[in-house]
């Protein structure tokens, strides 16, 4: 049996006929640089995530870049980053000229541990950057009250988790502003790179829409220097009936992740810990296991499972930052998690028949 990672074909097909006419009706239109589709997305999206402004971007990376610029973060400023997480997250805080300042993780949750987040801090930081990784929220309030006490920006990496919820509040919806990403594989996913930035802030909002249009409201006037960051019109028609069924992919996941934990329990591996107040989304369903990393994915791949690890090199010892004097052993949660981590596919379309196998050959595996 072949079962890929993720199966985006498979969700095409359950909504190609609304997919096909929303972009068929935007090619007609000719209309295809932000646009009504894209207006009425950003409200969409805002009322989904429970606050008052969306505005679409290029990609997840230029929504983190942006919420950085429209909070006038830049150099000689640091910015608080798990490293345990997606390149973009670190990556945005130095395109805008600022120090990226890693704080280890929570073993359990992956997500940055906020104990650890208040020695951190020094006179030049300006932000703290959660990021809720695999589909699950950071535990923010005490991040918020480390913020609110500091006098700093709580910015949320939302890239992987939207539809989440922390004691009732929506991912997204907690910081001064968010960040999303629509890339492919995501929960809600575009036919291409998509993004953007939510916020309750309305002149945080605006400055990111001038900011994505070269750094002026007003066309050829330029209050500063911004990017050509805009969302298209065609892949916000699409996204638009993709969030129709969002709720229901996201009940489809958490269904086919409690399946894994019942059928695993007893099985030596870690399965996603979720706390009481969290609703996880299961962007990926991540299993851990304390020697054999290597070999189990090794073998799934050989069953025709699809596997990865997420992430295989901490952020701290990129090479990439060997200029800010982080060594081996200086964030051991995350160097721990790197080294035993390893995915398998959760996507809402997975049949019992594929679950069972999947469950199947990770019990057999000769741990």
């Amino acid at each position: 049996m072949k079962i890929p990672l993720l199966d985006l074909k498979a969700q095409y097909r359950s909504i190609k006929a609304e997919v096909d006419a929303a972009v068929g009706k935007v090619v007609e239109a000719q209309d295809f640089i932000l646009g009504e589709e894209v207006r009425s997305l950003e409200k969409e999206i805002a009322a989904y995530c429970g606050v008052k402004y969306g505005a679409g971007v290029a990609s997840g990376t230029d929504a983190l870049i942006l919420a950085l610029r429209a909070l006038d973060i830049g150099a000689g400023d640091e910015v608080i980053v798990p490293p345990f997480t997606f390149f973009a997250s670190a990556e945005a805080v130095s395109i805008v000229g600022a120090k990226p300042v890693f704080v280890d993780i929570d073993p359990a949750t992956y997500n940055i541990d906020p104990d650890l987040i208040e020695k951190k801090i020094t006179k030049h930081t300006k932000a703290i950057m959660p990021v809720h990784l695999y589909g699950q929220c950071a535990d923010m309030d005490p991040i918020l009250a480390i913020a609110k006490k500091r006098g700093i920006k709580v910015i949320e990496d939302n890239a992987q988790a939207i539809g989440a919820t922390y004691k009732g509040r929506k991912s997204g919806s907690m910081s001064d502003i968010a960040a999303l990403s629509f890339f492919p594989s995501k929960n809600l996913g575009a036919f291409g790179d998509a993004g953007m930035v939510v916020t309750n802030d309305e002149k945080l909002a605006e400055r990111v829409k001038s900011l994505r249009v070269h750094g002026g409201a007003v066309q050829y006037v330029h209050s500063e220097i911004g990017l050509n960051s805009r969302l298209d019109n065609l892949q916000a028609a699409a996204l638009r009936i993709k969030l129709k069924y969002l709720d229901k992919w996201l009940e489809a996941r958490r269904q086919n992740a409690a399946f894994y934990n019942e059928k695993l329990r007893g099985v030596p591996v870690v399965c996603p810990y979720v706390p009481g107040h969290n609703v996880h989304t299961y962007h990926q369903y991540t299993l851990r296991i304390k020697k054999g990393q290597g070999e189990i994915i090794k073998y799934l791949s050989d069953n025709g499972i699809g596997t990865r690890i997420y992430y295989p090199i901490p952020l701290h010892l990129q090479d990439c930052y060997k200029f800010l004097g982080y060594k081996k052993g200086s964030m051991p949660a995350s160097e721990a998690a790197a080294q035993e981590v390893f995915s398998v596919p959760v996507y809402p379309e997975l049949s019992q028949e594929q679950k069972a196998y999947i469950a199947g050959k990770i019990t057999a595996f000769p741990f």
